[in-house]
C-alpha cells in the first residue's frame, strides 16, 4: 500500500487545452468518473476553498473539503511547457492532525509531443491507512483516463 497514491497518462492534445479542462470545474460531471462535481468560486484562485464530490469504484460517494494552494498556468521554457494545480485536504481528520494530504496535478509537454499528466497525493499522519490510499490511486487512474478522453475528443 502506497501512502502516495498516483496516476499518470499521455494525452494526445495540447497542454493548454488539457489545462483549460482541468480548471473548468463546472464541467467535471461531463467527463470525470472520480471527481464528479467540484464546487469552487470561479475563476479558480489560490486560497479558494474547493469541495470535491468523489465517487469510489464501488459507487459510494463522499465530499472532500480542500483549499487550492497552487495554480501555475502553462509556461514554456527551453522547449518544454509545464503547469501545476495543487490543493490541500481540510477535512476533520486533517484538522485533528490524523490525516494530511496535498494533491498535485502536473502537466508537461515537450514541443511536438503529447501532454504528460501526472497526479500524486502526498499523504501523512498516523491514520493514513484509513484514508484508503489504494482506492484513491484507483480514482486517480479513472480521473486521468477521463481527462485523456475529454481532451483528445476536444482536440480532434
Amino acid at each position: 500500500m502506497s501512502t502516495q497514491p498516483s496516476a499518470s497518462i499521455e494525452i494526445d492534445a495540447p497542454l493548454d487545452l488539457v489545462w483549460q479542462i482541468m480548471l473548468d470545474t463546472d464541467e467535471y460531471g461531463a467527463w470525470n468518473p472520480f471527481v464528479f462535481r467540484a464546487e469552487t468560486p470561479t475563476p479558480a484562485q489560490v486560497g479558494n476553498p474547493i469541495v470535491l464530490h468523489v465517487r469510489w469504484r464501488n459507487g459510494r460517494t463522499t465530499r472532500s473539503p480542500e483549499r487550492i494552494t497552487a495554480i501555475e498556468p502553462p509556461v514554456r521554457h527551453d522547449g518544454t511547457t509545464t503547469a501545476l494545480l495543487s490543493y490541500v485536504y481540510e477535512g476533520l481528520p486533517a484538522k485533528l492532525g490524523l490525516v494530511r494530504g496535498i494533491r498535485h496535478q502536473r502537466l508537461t509537454q515537450i514541443d511536438g509531443g503529447p501532454t504528460h499528466y501526472e497526479t500524486v497525493e502526498e499523504f501523512s499522519g498516523p491514520l493514513v491507512r484509513f484514508a484508503g490510499p489504494d482506492r484513491v490511486a484507483d480514482g486517480f487512474a479513472r480521473h486521468a483516463a477521463g481527462l485523456k478522453e475529454r481532451a483528445e475528443a476536444q482536440a480532434s
